[in-house]
């Protein structure tokens, strides 16, 4: 058995060594087209208008594209959507960690725990992060990476097997931070996070027809 268990190791430390190795000599692929611009300005009944951040914030992400918008329904609530996407030559993702640099800028993690996107009928829900925190407001978080176009990952551990693997499959480990959020009141939690939820899994659907190319 302890044989068995070495040559297991030794297999898949070689693998890996193998891997690595022609990662090296392979060509890193570069953004050709971002299209995450191109997403739908109206999703589920809210219209979006573009926002930025200030020039510091963007240097300090460092990512290939950015999307920040605000989508605001007929009667007023809103649902903002931010997207930072990494491509293959920035290593896939960003060090950007809503557990420290919500409470880094002064707003309580009042709960955090996995939430569940009914992303198509007959498919599985997807596990993405749900955070509520507080300022001077109760703020309402679902974010997850995303991967390959498709996968949708809610660790950032999940996130680098994924990307290893696309590096050594498909020559790609590009990857994105997404983030739905909305202000909520203080009572009805539950219909917030409804509400909240289905616009994220009206996003998680469309990601993959706008992802950014790469060549």
């Amino acid at each position: 058995m302890r044989n068995a268990s070495f040559m297991t190791a030794l297999i898949l430390l070689l693998l890996t060594g193998t891997a690595s190795t022609l990662m090296t000599y392979r060509p890193v692929p570069v953004v050709v087209a971002t299209n995450l611009e191109k997403l739908p300005m109206e999703i589920d009944g809210y219209r979006a208008v573009e926002d930025t951040f200030p020039e510091s914030v963007y240097k300090e992400l460092n990512a290939d594209k950015h999307l920040y918008r605000h989508y605001r329904s007929a009667d007023g609530s809103v649902i903002d959507l931010y997207i930072g996407y990494y491509g293959t030559a920035k290593g896939g993702r960003t060090g950007h960690n809503p557990y420290a640099c919500l409470p880094g800028a002064g707003i309580t993690i009042l709960e955090a725990k996995d939430a569940f996107l009914a992303v198509k009928p007959g498919v599985a829900p997807v596990k993405v992060n749900y955070i509520l925190a507080r300022n001077e407001f109760n703020i309402m978080m679902l974010h997850w990476y995303q991967t390959a176009g498709d996968k949708v990952v809610s660790s950032g551990l999940r996130q680098n097997l994924e990307r290893f693997l696309g590096r050594v499959i498909d020559n790609r480990n590009d990857g994105a931070f997404v983030r739905v959020s909305a202000l909520v009141s203080d009572k009805p939690f539950p219909a917030e996070k409804q509400r909240v939820e289905k616009f994220a899994a009206k996003v998680l659907n469309l990601l993959p027809q706008h992802w950014p190319i790469e060549q």
